[in-house]
């Protein structure tokens, strides 16, 4: 993969470089937007979930493009999983086979998702979580660093999940669990 270039909303980064690739413009600059599809593809890289939403849902209308997923050389996705568009999975994460990630959901390094889980839209799991068999994450859910999912939870729209917690029951939607076990803050 060849980045050619950022766009972001920072003044300050224009003109400058972040890892050797130009910061070019705001991410609304049509005159960059309009080679998309056409020159070159495009992921939207924020951790910010309604800004992902809000810029896919740009991109969908205004140019008749979908965001591709970003998978890290060293991340292994199975064949058999089923991935939306938009996703981020870093650096060591394993994707199983029959496993299900919705459309804009960042899966950080090292995280597991093991077969039959699904991962709603935008959810983030962050780095180290394991999302065990049957489990579900629901839409913009956040699950925090080492966390674990015991097989077939379900964790709701919007809910969010403390770092290192162990979830063993499930968590209604909006709800906001810490511990081990996971117990509402």
């Amino acid at each position: 993969v060849v980045v050619y270039c950022i766009l972001d909303d920072d003044p300050k980064l224009h003109n400058t470089e972040l890892l050797d690739v130009p910061v070019m413009g705001n991410t609304d600059d049509g005159e960059l937007l309009k080679l998309i599809g056409k020159k070159c593809e495009v992921f939207v890289a924020t951790e910010d979930a309604a800004s992902r939403r809000s810029l896919t849902k740009m991109l969908h209308d205004d140019y008749e493009v979908v965001p591709v997923n970003s998978i890290h050389q060293r991340a292994s996705v199975s064949p058999h999983a089923e991935l939306g568009h938009g996703n981020y999975v870093g650096p060591n994460a394993v994707v199983a086979a029959t496993a299900k990630l919705g459309e804009g959901v960042l899966v950080g390094p090292n995280v597991v998702v093991e077969g039959q889980a699904t991962v709603g839209d935008y959810a983030q799991l962050g780095s180290g979580a394991q999302i065990g068999v049957g489990a579900s994450v629901g839409t913009g859910a956040f699950i925090g660093a080492g966390a674990v999912l015991v097989a077939g939870v379900k964790v709701g729209d919007k809910a969010r999940v403390g770092a290192g917690s162990v979830v063993v029951a499930d968590v209604p939607g909006s709800q906001t669990v810490f511990g081990n076990p996971a117990v509402k803050v």
